[in-house]
């Protein structure tokens, strides 16, 4: 899907579905404590195939003028998640509206896992 975002004299301007959900995946994997963003198994296998997809865990919906945002992260394991997911949804929010012009009416964040992170067992080895 296209967005039409504005006729002038010179033509149309064009913002892709597919441009917004990557300014939205970019913006919430800058928040902290995402680990990354979760997506299905399709996407899985795009990455293994050496495609990386930067809308990985990230669907749209783009109107004329507005737009809502669903994402699926991961979070670090310690991490306070209600403020991790305030934080991404301003991230989001700003990202869009300042790069598209568009107005986002919501951001929704799900948290799908928390990761653990293994402590690296080579730094317990002393040295003699």
């Amino acid at each position: 899907m296209e967005l039409e975002s504005g006729n002038s004299e010179l033509g149309a301007v064009k913002i892709s579905s597919e441009v917004v959900a990557v300014i939205a995946g970019l913006a919430a994997s800058e928040g902290d404590g995402v680990v990354s963003m979760a997506g299905g198994i399709a996407e899985g296998w795009s990455e293994l195939l050496g495609k990386k997809n930067l809308a990985r865990g990230v669907k749209v919906e783009v109107g004329e003028k507005e737009a809502a945002v669903d994402l699926n992260v991961v979070v670090r394991y310690g991490s306070v998640i209600p403020e991790i997911c305030a934080e991404v949804q301003r991230n989001v929010k700003r990202a869009i509206e300042i790069m598209t012009g568009l107005e986002v009416v919501e951001v929704n964040v799900n948290v799908t896992s928390v990761l653990f992170e293994q402590k690296d067992s080579a730094a317990d080895v002393r040295v003699r």
